[in-house]
């Protein structure tokens, strides 16, 4: 049973790790890399050999090169029976694991049963130059290969070698001595990448009409629709009103799109000729890549596409089997003046519109060290113990990076630096770590899936301009067994900003594109076309080499968060009490004062009164200043690091097991029926209460509108008759009396209160209401 964690070990711990190799953390360097910690390395660069000696009673060589340092050997591929060989290969060795004062290149003959040596190469390491971005790379030379007794013998190799840094050129290709272990085809999954968002368009289709369908029973009425397909997208209209061989619905249907556009959009118009049973009346097939684009909401010019019966798609080909004169009418376009959204609305990294044109300047730039991560629980068995092979993912804007893969490491060393432009400061960077389950490569790691370890995220806005921010971020991950510590990631961070006015000027601006504003799209079409967006953005991820795995991308999108849970609900329910809480305690304090609980107070209220009524232009400025005064007040307290994942905010620590099991239930429901009966019934308990809420609040608006509706003619004789006398009373007598009066009277000693409730609030509580109608 896992032990209960204190509640610091939930916390973010600020750091101070030797950023850029020279400089304290907070220090602004001028080196590319001044976000993490240098990590030195030995890169060796074997490109190409020539005039190699055969060896084979052939005559013949299969070359290949072994570097060998210490321990560590690296191997390049082998060509078949070639003596001037390329391979163009970059060797990295990490500096604090050389036990060894020489490194050795070899060539070597490939064999069946024992491979030749050729010829090989010494250097001493103290002899190695050292080379610093932006350094020019190193120009390779040709070396005289030697025998084992150091005498030169046929045959040269071209290398380069040099002590170097994680920010040389090489080092994303190279092969590392730390994955000395992972097969050939495994090392494109270990390695840094950087991926780019496919551009993602929505496809308005506007259905107008069609003209001479050709219906098969002309007895009966044809009930037309239109069903649209796009990829794994389906949308249909609603049945035609106009019930004949002309049929019009003037309806839009929407849809996403990612560049390069691969798939063709589908229409066929069908009858229903029965219940469960409709007919194809012909279908249009329309390439995206000829489909016009615009900025704004002016309308396209339509067209008349043609109705083919049973079109086949055969690579760029069409067969028609029948050709008849009908047609329909269409208005498509891509829509490029909305962003579309692929990301959870609350954690969005990227509000931008899909055209470019509309772009505005960047206002500055988010630079992420990922350092290292420390107490990484093991992910898996492998010969009989716990290991784990970690990278990072991070995601903000159109630009995804991976970090390297560490093999076999618990407190995995990364120290890689990426840059992203920033073009709304109110937006999130979401970085999560994974443990790697594709070292094998190849077919051996089909079915596996990255197990997720944790996720952090950094809202822009919260950071100081210019501050290098340098934290422990505590890995939590939600389990059927309950809130989990993973480990802890080290994140440095800094948000520069290229113009204060300009950022400052985004505060004014709409969030999203003036599209969504002008002409918005329903909640339940975003939702649609969100969950559209993320398949799209998984699959084409997935596709890149080495692939952005489709769970990863999942759970860097938040793709389940729109799902059902009660630890949720109880968590948000909490949030708005803890929002109304402050107004909760206003009206606590001013009881108080009606009360004169403390009577210095009370007549300090009353003074204050007395002024703001008989100099009313001072109450809007008594307000301001009052909450200018807070905001000062408050400043001393501000947060001084980046939020963070909340374990009691989220109830996750609090979350009973049961609710746990319902919240990571598959959709539909994978559980026993008596396990869904007993949810149901819990469920329909929780929403009894909050159908009795609604019901209150309901009974208490139409009991306002039953003051003049006559319902009661008693009371609503009494309410008119009362506003008649209130009318003339205001009318003769100076608003600042009427106030003070009031305020007097709101503000009235205890002597003069009674406990029982107000003649105003009686006469409310007795007006009628719709819940007499109601079943």
């Amino acid at each position: 049973m896992q032990r209960p964690l204190r509640p610091d070990e939930y916390s973010l711990k600020e750091t101070a790790p030797h950023l850029g190799g020279g400089g304290v953390a907070g220090d602004k360097l001028t080196t590319t890399y001044d976000l993490v910690e240098q990590m030195q390395y030995l890169y060796v660069r074997v490109v190409k050999a020539k005039d190699l000696p055969p060896k084979d009673v052939t005559g013949s060589l299969d070359p290949y090169v072994e570097v060998k340092l210490g321990n560590y050997k690296g191997t390049t591929k082998h060509f078949e029976k070639k003596t001037n060989p390329e391979w163009n290969q970059v060797f990295a060795f990490s500096k604090e694991r050389i036990q060894s004062s020489v490194v050795e290149v070899v060539v070597k003959d490939k064999d069946f049963v024992k491979d030749d040596f050729v010829g090989r190469v010494l250097f001493d390491l103290n002899e190695v130059p050292k080379r610093v971005p932006p350094d020019s790379p190193l120009a390779p030379q040709w070396y005289r290969l030697e025998d084992r007794k150091n005498d030169k013998v046929k045959g040269e190799l071209m290398l380069a070698v040099w002590m170097g840094t994680q920010a040389d050129e090489a080092f994303p290709e190279a092969w590392h001595s730390d994955a000395a272990t992972v097969p050939s085809d495994g090392l494109a999954n270990i390695r840094s990448k950087v991926y780019l968002t496919p551009k993602l368009w929505y496809v308005r289709v506007n259905v107008i009409e069609a003209q001479d369908l050709l219906i098969t029973d002309k007895g009966r009425y044809p009930e037309v629709y239109v069903k649209a397909i796009l990829g794994n997208q389906a949308l249909r209209t609603r049945v035609s009103p106009s019930k004949n061989i002309n049929p019009m619905w003037n309806e839009d249907l929407m849809f996403v799109a990612a560049e390069p556009f691969e798939e063709h959009l589908i229409l066929s118009v069908e009858d229903r000729v029965g219940p469960n049973k409709d007919e194809v009346l012909g279908k249009a097939i329309i390439p995206l890549q000829h489909v016009e684009r615009r900025l704004d909401y002016k309308a396209v010019n339509s067209r008349w596409y043609n109705l083919e019966k049973h079109v086949v798609v055969e690579g760029d080909q069409k067969k028609k089997e029948v050709k008849f004169s009908s047609r329909i009418h269409l208005r498509i376009c891509l829509d490029g003046g909305y962003h579309v959204l692929d990301e959870s609305t609350h954690y969005s990294s990227d509000l931008r519109p899909t055209a470019k044109q509309l772009w505005k300047p960047s206002i500055g730039v988010l630079e992420l060290g990922i350092l290292t991560a420390q107490g990484l629980l093991p992910m898996k068995t492998k010969d009989g113990r716990g290991t784990t092979d970690a990278y990072c993912v991070a995601k903000y804007g159109q630009k995804w990076v991976r970090t390297r893969t560490i093999i076999d490491s618990f407190a995995p060393k990364w120290n890689e630096q990426y840059t992203w432009e920033v073009y709304d400061p109110c937006t999130v960077i979401t970085v999560g770590v994974f443990d790697n389950c594709h070292l094998q490569g190849g077919d051996k790691a089909a079915g596996t899936r990255d197990t997720r370890i944790g996720k952090v995220r950094i809202r822009l806005s919260t950071l100081q301009t210019d501050r290098v921010y340098t934290h422990s971020y505590p890995l939590l991950v939600l389990l059927p067994s309950g809130v989990k510590k993973m480990g802890e990631v080290q994140l440095a961070v800094r948000f520069t900003c290229a113009s204060l006015l300009n950022m400052m000027h985004m505060y004014s601006q709409p969030l999203l594109p003036k599209m969504h504003y002008l002409h918005p799209l329903s909640v339940t079409q975003l939702d649609n076309l969100r969950h559209q967006a993320t398949q799209i953005v998984s699959m084409r991820l997935n596709r890149a080499e080495p692939p952005l795995r489709k769970e990863v991308v999942e759970y860097m999108l938040d793709v389940d968060s729109h799902m059902w849970s009660m630890r949720k609900s109880k968590a948000n329910f909490f949030r708005i009490m803890s929002v109304l809480s402050g107004l909760i305690a206003v009206s606590k304090w001013f009881d108080q004062i009606c009360h004169w609980k403390n009577p210095l107070t009370t007549v300090l209220i009353h003074i204050l009164f007395v002024i703001l009524v008989l100099y009313p232009e001072l109450i809007l400025p008594t307000i301001f200043l009052y909450l200018f005064l807070i905001g000062v007040w408050y400043f001393r307290w501000r947060p001084r690091q980046p939020p963070h994942m909340d374990t009691r905010l989220s109830h996750a620590d609090t979350a009973h097991p049961d609710e746990l099991d319902e919240e990571f239930d598959t959709f539909p429901t994978s559980r026993s029926p008596d396990i869904v009966r007993m949810r149901y019934d819990r469920l329909r308990s929780v929403a009894g209460r909050i159908q009795t809420v609604v019901g209150d609040l309901a009974t208490q608006g139409e009991r306002l509108q039953n003051l003049l509706s006559w319902r009661d003619p008693r009371a609503t004789a009494l309410f008119v008759t009362f506003c008649l006398i209130a009318a003339i009373v205001l009318y003769v007598t100076p608003f600042r009396v009427v106030a003070f009066l009031a305020g007097l009277y709101v503000l009235r000693h205890p002597r003069f209160r009674h406990k029982l409730p107000s003649v105003p609030l009686n006469f409310f509580r007795r007006l009628p209401a719709r819940t007499d109608s109601m079943l």
